[in-house]
């Protein structure tokens, strides 16, 4: 029978429950069953359940009842009806009789609990019914329910409006506790800020969100490596591909030049700078919001100048305890290798280099330059990559009752590296209670515990001894090591180093790269660790306190050991300190208290105010001490054998500095129609002079929701419209401590032996103190634009900023009679401003089908504004090879900072450049520009530079710009599909318009120098002869100068890639039942799929020794590996 089952419930709210009784008083004539029912239960505290047949083929009722039972008045009122009723709990369920009325008389298992909103509020008139069945109640005023149901195992389904559903299986139990979560459409979701929430229609200012879900497709165990495109103004790279590699997060465009740009991140409340991305998981991350203009981080004041990201993690619920188990395994591949010259290629440009070296090495025992064709040829980069695996368990148990939840996870990841003997590992926990003390008081605890342990040779990173040799570099040796020895008896991957070498020589000296990474050894270790406590007082609905304690320890140990088969062990003239170790050990503290009271209140249904206001204080301890040995006697003992070994140099360094901070905030708006923002901190630091030491940041926020006046209130296809404008001080603590006061070092330079053959240190005048340097401090206006349509099926949202930091902390120039060369000063002035669009789109959805999208891109133009005095301009450099030490990189003022500087390259001289004055003879013509002293040394096929002041040379003078580092915009693009129990997520990202400085083709692909075995790149081979005269590459031995940096190597780094792909299967319930499982994914996943590039090296994310100054130079670095992961995704 059809059962439209009417809830007589409406009276519930209408009446106090303490104003029910336990007796019927009723007097009634021909009155309707309805309407008895409806009495009955305005004056008990029973809930009626009745069909809508019943109601309406009942027949009147004349009832004259004093003082009865509801027993004895339901008896009565049911008379000659043909009906029965049955009481379960607080709940009367009326039925039709049958013929056999003994199929109700049943063997029921009866359960009971409580359910609560996530306030810990008890809900009153949830329906609860047994699935697929008519069995049914709802809950009392208490939020209590009692349920008779067939067996333990059958399924509960509570549902009320207002709420998500939520279905709960019994599994034997008799109790059952829940906690409904709200039902909210896109524009009520909460997003995390600042110490608090709230919905998207309330947010004032800019903040973005990311799809956890999305997140956990990725194969990466650094969780802001799959962030990477993904929120409209955060751009995200790692420097390179190396395993345990931090990216680097630039929100908005750099705030800083000479300043650490970070972010902010507030994990749980816990605001850390020195935060280890890696030490989280992923499977634990419940939401991230990016707080991105004025309006949104002036809460954070003097931390929040570069963007903050708040992290919520998940935390256990009331009910039946989950058990989450995600895991995945795969392989990691190198995406493509750079392509060098072949057995006959190598062989005929060394002829054509040193002819007279070439014979003796290559052509004797009648060997000619033929018998290399087809030869067989070292592959050295196929020795050095390898196919790594990945591999992660991920572990999880969380529950709980209404009184105490828990989460309990623990994580292991292990990565190996694409590059042999190169990799990272990481074990992870994390533990998370809240209980309730009382309806007023609630206590939470988390803690997290990581170890994470990353080693391998750093291919990009160079030694302190020889700092400006390639053969510190591991591809340098990869692509240079020679293909072919010419020697039948000699096999050249069984050597360590090539006998080729010339040991006075280090820009010769070239160790067997599979010899150098395999006993490279480089390890780091890093333990992050903390504990969050929190304690809140409600005082009412509207007024509530928090309090939380944070403490975090993090220690890095580094440990380094050279043996005699690498670059900086070998027994060399240079390297005079033989088998050597070096050891680092930092330290880092933090403590952090923060008091918040939070006031909110709706005034008359048109005035909603939510205030802040709070006080907080942290104290940050580091300690750092190493220390470096050489001649260590027995190499085989390694790292163990370091106290062996002889005392070179040692250091040791310890800082810490304290904060305090008073701050608040007020939202108020009026018809949720106008909103308003004010934000004010002030922060207190010891880090600066005591005249200083303060600072206040304030801020302002409109906002007006246009969808809710009258002339856009009906208009139906738009669902959402809000203008949002915002403008903010916010500033930047990331500088050194005491920057304010005189520093002096201990280097090894100023060291003396005084006879004894043991150095003394002397002590040295390092930096010149300013009790004048402050805070830096950024302005930023923010106008942004919300837009819904069809029911928010599209949502745009525009951002326009303009961000501009001051006080810049910059070195100015002082005069020598001072002793010191130069001081930091609040001189500088930097700005970006950019724009940002986000599109959600819900595309189609039919049957099983559904397709939705996100696309996002930002623009950012950034801009220098002012140096210091009389400065116009700032050059930096990266040391990489000391043929090359012209600084690389400019910053000029109306300019953007860290551009490329150098030369303009105009391919090569060329015949018609020359007049030929013997045979064979060439001088330049008069009027060609030429650079040296002497240009008779210029001959055709030798680099021509462009002579941009039209003096005739070419000299520094004519050194201008040559590239941008900086993207002209970022983005990202997810589609999301699924169908049936399948879904399918497809993620590309861009970077467009930056450009990036190949250094690997100064030394491989040209061979400047001139040094002899050096392999090249296969490009080498299309270089300028007499018989092709060609202006792409220069001729042998024909680069000219050393040390010019041109466009010739400056490249396009745009790309778009294939970022992430994962395409899942989930079982359905008949099958995981069998199982004993909740739920059963499993899945396919791929990273760095594909990419698309013009850029010829490995790979074009890449920005070796990256800084805000020096970015987008790529020498030796680690490429990006492809990776492919299968898994499964259970729950119990």
């Amino acid at each position: 029978m059809k059962l439209m089952c009417v809830f007589l419930l409406f009276a519930i709210f209408q009446v106090n429950a303490e104003g029910y009784s336990q007796t019927v008083d009723l007097k009634v004539t021909s009155a309707s069953l309805k309407e008895v029912i409806t009495e009955i239960q305005k004056q008990t505290k029973y809930n009626f359940m009745v069909s809508s047949e019943i109601l309406k083929s009942a027949k009147p009722i004349t009832l004259n009842l004093k003082k009865e039972n509801i027993s004895k008045a339901l008896d009565k009122a049911l008379e000659g009806q043909n009906l029965y009723y049955l009481i379960q709990g607080k709940t009367v369920v009326v039925k039709a009789n049958k013929s056999n009325t003994s199929l109700d008389v049943v063997q029921l298992f009866t359960i009971s609990g409580t359910i609560l909103d996530q306030r810990g509020s008890p809900l009153r008139g949830v329906s609860v019914v047994q699935k697929n069945t008519n069995k049914t109640t709802v809950s009392d005023e208490k939020g209590k329910f009692s349920l008779a149901v067939d067996n333990g195992n059958s399924v509960i389904v509570f549902s009320f409006l207002g709420f998500q559903k939520e279905e709960v299986s019994v599994s034997g139990r008799k109790t059952i506790n829940i906690i409904l979560k709200d039902q909210i459409n896109q524009l009520d979701e909460t997003v995390v800020i600042g110490y608090g929430t709230q919905t998207k229609k309330d947010l004032t200012g800019s903040v973005g969100t990311v799809k956890v879900e999305e997140l956990t497709l990725a194969p990466t165990i650094n969780f802001m490596d799959a962030m990477a495109g993904r929120v409209a103004g955060v751009q995200i790279k790692t420097g390179d591909g190396q395993p345990g590699e931090l990216p680097n997060v630039i929100i908005r465009g750099p705030g800083s030049l000479t300043q650490d740009p970070s972010p902010l991140y507030v994990i749980d409340g816990f605001q850390l700078e020195d935060f280890h991305s890696s030490s989280i998981n992923n499977d634990d991350i419940e939401s991230i919001s990016v707080l991105k203009d004025a309006s949104a981080t002036a809460i954070y004041g003097a931390r929040a100048a570069n963007g903050v990201i708040v992290i919520e993690t998940k935390k256990g619920k009331a009910g039946k305890t989950v058990v989450t188990v995600n895991t995945n395994t795969g392989f990691q591949q190198i995406r493509k290798t750079v392509d060098v010259m072949d057995a006959y290629e190598f062989v005929k440009y060394q002829d054509e280099l040193r002819p007279e070296v070439a014979k003796f090495r290559y052509f004797q025992n009648g060997k000619t330059l033929d018998s290399y064709k087809g030869a067989p040829a070292a592959d050295w980069q196929d020795k050095v990559f390898r196919e790594g695996f990945f591999n992660s368990l991920n572990i999880a148990a969380r529950g709980g009752d209404v009184k105490t939840q828990f989460a309990l996870s623990g994580s292991l990841n292990t990565q190996d590296g694409i590059v042999i003997n190169t990799g990272t590992e990481r074990k992870q926990a994390r533990l998370a209670l809240n209980h309730s003390l009382s309806s007023k008081i609630k206590f939470g605890v988390t803690t997290n515990f990581s170890n994470t342990k990353n080693y391998g040779v750093q291919t990009a990173l160079p030694t302190t001894d020889f700092p400006s040799s390639p053969s510190n570099y591991l591809f340098y040796s990869a692509w240079g090591y020679r293909p072919v020895s010419g020697r039948d008896d000699l096999d050249l991957t069984l050597d360590d180093v090539d006998d080729v070498s010339n040991p006075d020589d280090p820009n010769t000296r070239r160790v067997n790269p599979v010899a150098l990474a395999k006993n490279s050894y480089q390890h780091a270790t890093i333990n992050a660790n903390s504990i969050n406590a929190h304690l809140t007082y409600t005082f009412n609905r509207s007024l509530f306190f928090k309090t939380t304690v944070n403490t975090a320890k993090t220690t890095r140990l580094y440990e380094n050991f050279y043996n005699s088969k690498t670059p900086r062990g070998l027994p060399i003239p240079q390297n005079n300190r033989g088998v050597q170790a070096d050891l680092t050990n930092m330290e880092t503290d933090v403590w952090s208290n923060e008091n918040t009271l939070n006031y909110n209140k709706l005034f008359i249904k048109k005035h909603k105010v939510d205030a802040l206001v709070g006080f907080s204080s942290q104290k940050t301890k580091s300690n750092l001490y190493g220390i470096l040995v050489q001649d260590i006697p027995n190499e085989e003992l390694g790292m163990s054998g370091i106290e062996e070994g002889t005392e070179y140099d040692s250091k040791s360094a310890r800082s810490d500095f304290t904060m305090a901070s008073f701050f608040g905030r007020l939202n108020y708006s009026y018809l949720s129609k106008y909103y308003f923002t004010a934000t004010f901190r002030a922060d207190g630091t010891s880090k600066f002079a005591p005249q200083n030491r303060w600072a206040y940041f304030p801020s302002a926020a409109v906002s007006w929701n246009i969808k809710e006046e009258s002339f856009l209130k009906n208009v139906s296809f738009i669902s959402n419209s809000k203008l949002r404008a915002s403008v903010g001080l916010t500033g930047n603590n990331r500088v050194s401590e005491f920057g304010y006061l005189p520093s002096y070092s201990l280097p090894m330079y100023a060291a003396y032996s005084f006879g004894n053959g043991i150095p003394s240190k002397g002590i040295v005048p390092s930096e010149l103190g300013n009790d004048g340097l402050k805070w830096e401090k950024s302005e930023q206006i923010d106008l942004g634009y919300d837009l819904g349509l069809f029911n928010n099926k599209i949502e745009l949202t525009v951002d326009l900023y303009k961000k501009t930091t001051r006080d810049l902390i910059l070195r100015a120039d002082l005069p020598l009679i001072l002793g010191y060369q130069s001081v930091y000063q609040n001189i500088g002035e930097l700005e970006n401003k950019g724009l940002e669009i986000s599109l959600t789109t819900a595309n189609y959805k039919v049957g099983g089908f559904s397709w939705n999208s996100n696309f996002n891109i930002s623009f950012n133009r950034n801009k220098i504004l002012a140096l210091a005095r009389n400065q116009e301009r700032m050059t930096n450099n990266i040391l990489f090879n000391a043929n090359y030490n012209e600084h690389l990189f400019i910053s000029k003022i109306g300019e953007p900072a860290g551009q490329f500087f150098g030369y303009e390259w105009l391919g090569n001289y060329q015949y018609a450049d020359f007049d030929e004055v013997a045979a064979d003879q060439y001088v330049l013509k008069a009027g060609v520009p030429y650079y040296g002293n002497d240009k008779s040394f210029i001959k055709p096929g030798d680099i021509k530079y462009a002579d941009l002041n039209g003096d005739g040379y070419v000299n520094d003078m004519d050194r201008t710009v040559i590239g941008n580092p900086q993207p002209k915009h970022i983005g990202g693009f997810t589609n999301n599909f699924t169908y049936k129990n399948f879904d399918l997520s497809v993620f590309l990202q861009w970077v467009y318009g930056n450009k990036i400085y190949n250094a690997n083709r100064l030394v491989l692909e040209g061979n400047g120098l001139g040094v002899t075995d050096l392999n090249q790149y296969a490009t080498y081979v299309d270089r300028w002869t007499p018989e092709n005269q060609n202006n792409k590459l220069f001729r042998t031995w024909g680069q000219g100068p050393m040390g010019f940096h041109s466009t010739r190597v400056v490249e396009d780094g745009s790309f778009l890639r294939l970022k992430t792909v994962s395409l899942g299967y989930r079982f359905l319930p008949k099958v995981i039942n069998k199982l004993y499982l909740a739920d059963l994914r499993l899945f396919v996943s791929g990273q760095n799929l594909l990419t698309w590039t013009n850029y010829s090296g490995f790979d074009p994310e890449v920005a070796v020794r990256n800084t805000v100054l020096t970015s987008g130079l790529d020498y030796s670095a680690y490429p990006q590996a492809k990776t492919f992961v299968f898994g499964i995704n259970a729950k119990f």
